[in-house]
């Protein structure tokens, strides 16, 4: 029973969830300017963790064909066996209907709506459409990962704010770099998969060049902030300084002539650097 407990654990990609609930309560906090109600916080994070884990569930019965294949995915439950693609998907439907029942009747209508609708991108278009034809899928793909933020303002305020805007961009922009930097650690595993990423489809120093462009947009993306009087003067300092060393490590990576050290130590970065980030801006708002 615990072995098919941790089975459906992992189909729903926890680590991914953890990240999408750190986003969702940044936002909330910032919203509130402070602790929101735990009642509130406890149920919104509580609808997330579900939606995330259908979205999950969704795109590893999906992608099963090719998670059979690379080296990194063999070892999930619907590849090993453990857990067939029938009941995969009865538990991503649960899942996502449980949440959206939460968020609509616990939380408001709006952040139902929201959460639904990032599910929908993810699974539909990234997962189903643009994840197996073309190298941009990351790009556009993005923006189903940003929308946690989004949903985390409107539990609290039942509208959509520009610090919660602000850190949708921020996601979005992040994106590219973040999962660029693990494709070429994993490029052999997305070729044999006929997954067009960018490092097997455009090769490698194309992939770097790019990493490099989109980390100094995202930077300064993150410094507008502060003109744009969304943040204030201390998320402004400490934007610059982690987003500097964001450009550094994507520097590093980009001059690094053979291996993948680089590339790993960027992409370690990268969660990092938005957990800090997210801190930030939720100490900002509370202070300012």
């Amino acid at each position: 029973m615990l072995e098919r407990l941790g089975d459906y654990y992992e189909l729903s990609k926890p680590r991914i969830i953890a990240l999408l609930l750190i986003t969702t309560a940044a936002s909330m906090v910032m919203a509130a300017r402070g602790v929101p109600p735990l009642g509130l916080l406890f149920w919104t994070l509580l609808a997330g963790a579900l939606a995330a884990a259908s979205a999950g569930a969704f795109n590893c019965v999906w992608d099963a064909d090719i998670d059979r294949v690379m080296k990194r995915t063999a070892a999930r439950p619907i590849p090993q066996g453990r857990i067939s693609r029938r009941n995969a998907t009865i538990y991503a439907v649960l899942a996502g209907g449980i949440s959206f029942a939460l968020f609509y009747l616990l939380v408001n209508p709006l952040a139902a709506w929201l959460s639904l609708a990032g599910n929908a991108y993810y699974v539909v278009i990234y997962t189903m459409w643009l994840k197996r034809i073309t190298p941009l899928n990351i790009v556009i793909g993005g923006a189903a990962g940003a929308v946690p933020p989004l949903v985390g303002w409107a539990a609290v305020t039942h509208t959509i704010g520009a610090p919660a805007l602000g850190l949708f961009a921020l996601i979005f922009l992040w994106t590219p770099p973040h999962f660029w930097s693990l494709a070429l650690m994993t490029e052999l595993d997305y070729g044999k998969a006929n997954i067009p990423m960018l490092p097997n489809v455009y090769g490698r120093e194309r992939t770097k060049r790019e990493i490099i462009y989109y980390s100094l947009v995202l930077v300064a993306a993150s410094l507008a902030l502060y003109p744009l009087h969304v943040m204030g003067a201390l998320y402004f300092g400490a934007a610059a300084v982690l987003g500097g060393l964001f450009i550094l490590d994507a520097w590093r990576t980009w001059r690094e002539q053979a291996g993948t050290y680089e590339a790993r130590k960027l992409f370690r970065y990268s969660l990092v650097y938005l957990a800090l980030m997210c801190a930030v801006m939720v100490i900002d708002r509370i202070v300012s």
